[in-house]
């Protein structure tokens, strides 16, 4: 497990890594260790993965939705800058929302199928707003924002190494953070909150039993050193997936952001506007034949148990969810995709 844990301290450039059972409990701790509480608000995009919003019930919070943008198709840092403008009220360095009277105590900024969002617009807002920046990076392993690792921004971040990821421990996640002593408790209340002692099982706090396995961390760090040869891979299949999309009509692939390096976790194709009623056939006869292609995820606002919850202008993330395509994405997949 040490040894995992300093692998991921090396690669990504953080001071401290705690390797966990899975990102959704990664998240849950980084919010609980941010200081969210009880009908706090957490800004984090409509566009994501449904355990964003959920590790955010999970610390009895409210999820405020906020809308992505099409070139990182993450939180678009100027849109919401607008919006807070009219709905956050400043008090003594905190934000508070101007409808409900809540404190909006956090962001979390998701990094979109492995592509980078706007970190240092994000960061400023979060500065002149008094707002937490927290980084889901569950699918960003690899992927870089202007020549540095993803997860150095937040005060804290969050990987996922699920079956699916760039690399996989089977399960598992980590918490990165700068802060060591923040780390070092991240730690404690990740292994139950038991003090040390030979023989003792005394816990001075509420934990939580998300510890990662030796066996997944040995996999890990088995995982960690193929990341590279991975990366080049993925990048070798987004080339290619470019080149052929390049020359179909009413369709485009999605490229990195110009200041970031992505891990191209999933690779993505836009439907033009004009074809957006045509997804879902695409999809029907891709995996009648096999291909493994699918949507974006349902939009969390969308959802039964969130759509009560408060939300901006979600119009862009809508016209994305009704065009995108996820298509295969695998390392492997770079030597069967042929350029014709």
């Amino acid at each position: 497990m040490d040894k995992f844990e300093k692998m991921l301290v090396d690669y990504t450039g953080v001071k401290k890594a705690v390797a966990v059972v899975n990102g959704t409990a990664a998240l849950h701790i980084s919010l609980n260790l941010s200081g969210v509480k009880k009908n706090d608000e957490v800004l984090l995009p409509t566009l994501t993965f449904i355990a964003t919003a959920n590790a955010v019930s999970y610390v009895n919070a409210i999820p405020h939705f906020v809308d992505s943008e099409e070139k990182t198709l993450g939180t678009d840092p100027q849109k919401l800058f607008d919006y807070l403008k009219k709905v956050g009220d400043i008090r003594k360095d905190a934000c508070y929302n101007r409808n409900t009277g809540r404190r909006i105590r956090a962001l979390v900024a998701v990094h979109t199928f492995g592509h980078p969002v706007d970190l240092d617009s994000l960061q400023n807002l979060c500065e002149h707003y008094g707002i937490i920046l927290i980084e889901d990076a569950a699918e960003a392993l690899g992927s870089f924002y202007k020549k540095r690792h993803v997860g150095n921004w937040g005060k804290f971040s969050i990987l996922s190494f699920n079956g699916n990821k760039t690399i996989t421990t089977g399960g598992g996640g980590a918490i990165l953070t700068h802060d060591k002593n923040l780390g070092k408790l991240a730690k404690h209340i990740t292994t139950t909150a038991k003090k040390p002692h030979k023989w003792q099982f005394n816990h001075d706090r509420i934990g939580y039993n998300y510890r990662m396995p030796n066996i997944n961390a040995a996999l890990g760090c088995a995982q960690l050193e193929q990341l590279s040869t991975f990366l080049e891979q993925k990048r070798c299949l987004a080339k290619r997936y470019a080149e052929v999309f390049r020359r179909i009509k009413g369709v485009r692939f999605f490229p990195e952001p110009n200041f970031a390096r992505s891990n191209y976790w999933l690779n993505v194709l836009l439907l033009d506007n004009s074809h957006r009623h045509e997804r879902d056939g695409v999809l029907e006869t891709t995996n009648s034949r096999g291909i493994m292609t699918r949507p974006s995820w349902t939009l969390m606002h969308k959802l039964p148990m969130y759509e009560k919850c408060p939300r901006m202008d979600l119009s862009v993330a809508e016209r994305i969810e009704q065009t995108l395509i996820n298509i295969p994405s695998s390392a492997m997949d770079c030597m069967t995709v042929n350029v014709v």
